[in-house]
């Protein structure tokens, strides 16, 4: 990890796709991924990808209470125009983006007092988003075409959403890490080391996708996830 973040780093590479990991083997050998991802979990968003579905987190591994007491007009915005200025380096000249709402029909204070504004906010300075989304609506908004990028609220809201879609292909990428960094979206699977039926599909997946965003070529289009 250290030297491949090194050679990103140095511009010797122009991405980094990382194979699965074990947090129980990095903790035991007092390692982390912190040259990736850096030590402020606010300076980076998890983002999964799984055909015309992409999703970025503004909450990962966060307890839901604190999600809805935590989130912020500025939190919004901030993702929003993260996402906006990312597809954009990435070769999406005018990216479409939709806010995932936090309650049922987006109808709710953290809508009122946070999302509702941080989207407003990020449209008065010209960003093409939309929302607050009914959450049961926004994502298949997203797989129409609808939008490039949805932003959801917190983990399962979005990993649900993805590993119902498309699980088979997809993949993860850490938007502002310090250079291009893609994962698969599962984990080591070491009940079936040796049995030779991993699924390769996702590894593939995240290094088509860097290949594409590196060049400044947009999302890579892979076969529907379903098949």
């Amino acid at each position: 990890l250290k030297q491949a973040a090194d050679l990103s780093s140095n511009g010797r590479a122009d991405a980094t796709v990382m194979a699965p990991v074990s947090s129980e083997s990095l903790a035991l050998a007092k390692q982390d991924l912190s040259d990736v991802f850096g030590r402020d979990p606010a300076d980076r968003y998890l983002t999964l990808l799984s055909g015309p579905l992409r999703i970025v987190h503004i909450f990962d591994h966060v307890l839901l209470h604190d999600v809805c007491r935590q989130i912020s007009a500025t939190m919004v915005t901030q993702a929003i125009k993260k996402t906006h200025s990312s597809l954009v380096d990435w070769g999406i000249d005018a990216p479409r983006i939709g806010v995932a709402g936090l309650n049922p029909h987006a109808h709710g204070p953290q809508e009122e007092d946070a999302i509702g504004p941080g989207v407003v906010k990020a449209q008065d300075d010209g960003l093409d988003v939309h929302g607050p989304i009914p959450p049961d609506t926004v994502f298949r908004h997203g797989i129409d075409g609808r939008y490039d990028v949805i932003i959801a609220m917190f983990h399962d809201q979005g990993h649900i959403a993805i590993k119902t879609w498309g699980f088979v292909g997809n993949c993860a990428l850490f938007m502002g890490a310090p250079y291009l960094f893609l994962s698969v979206g599962h984990g080591t699977a070491f009940d079936i080391v040796g049995q030779g039926i991993a699924e390769h599909r996702m590894m593939r997946s995240a290094m088509l996708q860097a290949a594409s965003l590196a060049a400044g070529r947009g999302f890579a289009v892979p076969d529907n996830p379903q098949t």
